[in-house]
């Protein structure tokens, strides 16, 4: 009976020790957060980078023109949920004064606009 050759076994090279994570003194800037995400997913500072540009685009696209009576909802898994409401104009009108009864004061139209809320979801307010 002939044995079987096993295939020789190479080493792989030890994955480099990446620096611990601190806190930061200061906001941390998009190239300084984009190389430390790099650095402990094993991924390249140009993939990191794609991977915030299309969930720019993601939330774009589903936080984008929300209707008065059903606001648009965008969840980060474990992080943030984002909300956008559409509050429609309102026209100017003279209303009680509430800081010196008896008087009437002038509330100046608005234009309609589109309000984002964040709120943070359980987890990171674990986190933190």
């Amino acid at each position: 009976m002939a044995a079987k050759k096993s295939a020789p076994k190479s080493k792989a090279a030890p994955a480099p020790k990446v620096a611990k994570l601190t806190a930061a003194d200061k906001p941390r800037g998009k190239s300084i957060l984009y190389t430390t995400i790099a650095e402990h997913t094993g991924l390249h500072r140009k993939q990191v980078a794609s991977v915030f540009e299309t969930l720019g685009k993601v939330m774009s696209v589903d936080l984008a023109k929300p209707k008065a009576e059903k606001p648009k909802v965008f969840v980060v898994p474990g992080m943030m949920k984002v909300t956008s409401v559409f509050k429609p104009a309102t026209k100017a009108t003279t209303k009680a004064n509430p800081f010196k009864p008896g008087e009437m004061m002038e509330v100046k139209a608005k234009p309609a606009k589109t309000v984002l809320k964040i709120r943070p979801l359980k987890a990171l307010k674990a986190m933190v």
